[in-house]
């Protein structure tokens, strides 16, 4: 079976999305490159129509939700419908779980085979925003009911993430791991005068890399700089991300006298390689994240990570990282014991541990949720996103 056009929805994409933006576009030139018409429909604020490197890209107004640092949303149903069935698609991808569930049942009505990829935990997300614990789980195993109802399968990155719905007896999971592009992100990049923009002879330099929203819990990345700095660790962290918390994150830095500087959105991808590889450890606080593509890019670079015991990452990461608790204390210990071991062996186990996933297998078990057979080979020999020639006026908004 060849030549499918395969529909794909996204919602909280931004020019300072960070994972997601990233796993479109990879997959999206992966069905391009596999003989597919992938179409990516996106909020914006115009409508648009662009041919770009991951297929063409349709974007239709949605309205920015409050307090999230510009995201928006595919709102208008009646629209969406349209194009959905203009098109025809052969079949359809979501990634996102709540506002664009009903497009599952949408195909469902009209036969298409449909697709949803769980890019967080529901209860993990609930639990960020504050609701109760037990509260939280029933809560979204109500939701991952109904979501998997819709669907004809869940996609779930890693084991961490298909448990929720396991738990609820759902038998239409699959997993597919995302990747990272080992080209662009190597060990080969870094750069002495580089990291000593940033950091001093004997100071640690420490990296977040971002979207700086309640979910990510960014700030206990400053609660670890604070707990290595009061035991005397002369540690520096840098930040490369924004979002609607960046403000007070830095009030609370010139506050305690942290040395933390806030670099924004870092949208130039070799820019935010070479930051990774200079760094000595990278840091991945999310207590929701499903996979963790940062994470996976800064042990491509030779960097290990220490990350939320509370998310996938510690299936991501392996003995390349350390996963903590998510407290001050906790993530001090996993940083000290990072650095404790040999710079040439850590940097080295965390490049090893990059290599164990790429972009051809993503995109291949990607396909293979779709019931597609691609032969992996085949997409070893195209070129990586760093290599194509990018279409910027048509990418993701």
């Amino acid at each position: 079976m060849s030549g499918l056009k395969i529909v794909r929805l996204a919602n909280f994409v931004t020019p300072a999305s960070g994972g997601l933006r990233t796993a479109l576009h990879e997959l999206g030139s992966g069905y391009l490159a596999a003989g597919h018409e992938p179409v990516l429909i996106v909020p914006g604020e115009r409508e648009s129509h662009a041919d770009t490197s991951q297929g063409r890209v349709i974007t239709l107004p949605g309205p920015v939700l409050p307090g999230t640092g510009g995201y928006r949303v595919l709102g208008a149903r009646r629209r969406l419908r349209e194009v959905l069935e203009d098109i025809g698609p052969d079949r359809l991808e979501v990634s996102d779980r709540t506002t664009l569930r009903w497009t599952g049942e949408w195909a469902r009505r009209h036969r298409i085979p449909s697709v949803m990829v769980s890019h967080e935990t529901a209860d993990g997300v609930l639990r960020t925003w504050g609701v109760p614990g037990v509260a939280a789980g029933r809560a979204a195993d109500r939701l991952n009911l109904r979501t998997a109802w819709a669907y004809s399968r869940i996609v779930c990155t890693t084991e961490w993430a298909e448990r929720e719905f396991l738990r609820i007896g759902a038998r239409n999971v699959v997993r597919a791991p995302l990747g990272v592009d080992l080209r662009r992100c190597t060990p080969e990049r870094y750069d002495a005068e580089l990291r000593s923009r940033y950091a001093r002879t004997g100071e640690v330099l420490l990296v977040l890399g971002s979207r700086l929203s309640v979910e990510k819990r960014p700030g206990a990345a400053l609660d670890a700089l604070a707990a290595l700095r009061e035991r005397g660790v002369q540690a520096v962290l840098v930040v490369a991300g924004d979002g609607p918390l960046r403000a007070g994150l830095v009030r609370r830095a010139r506050a305690e006298r942290l040395p933390a500087l806030f670099l924004g959105h870092v949208g130039d991808r070799a820019a935010m390689a070479d930051l990774q590889a200079a760094a000595d450890i990278c840091l991945a606080p999310g207590p929701a994240e499903t996979f963790g593509l940062s994470a996976l890019e800064a042990l491509a670079c030779g960097t290990p990570v220490v990350a939320s015991a509370s998310s996938a990452l510690g299936e991501v990461i392996g003995d390349a990282g350390i996963a903590a608790r998510d407290n001050a204390t906790a993530f001090a210990d996993a940083i000290q014991a990072l650095l404790a071991r040999p710079e040439g062996a850590r940097r080295a186990a965390a490049r090893a541990r990059a290599e164990l996933f790429s972009w051809e297998n993503a995109v291949a078990a990607f396909l293979a949720a779709h019931d597609v057979p691609v032969d992996v080979a085949m997409l070893n020999r195209v070129p990586s996103q760093s290599q194509q020639v990018h279409h910027p006026e048509g990418e993701a908004r």
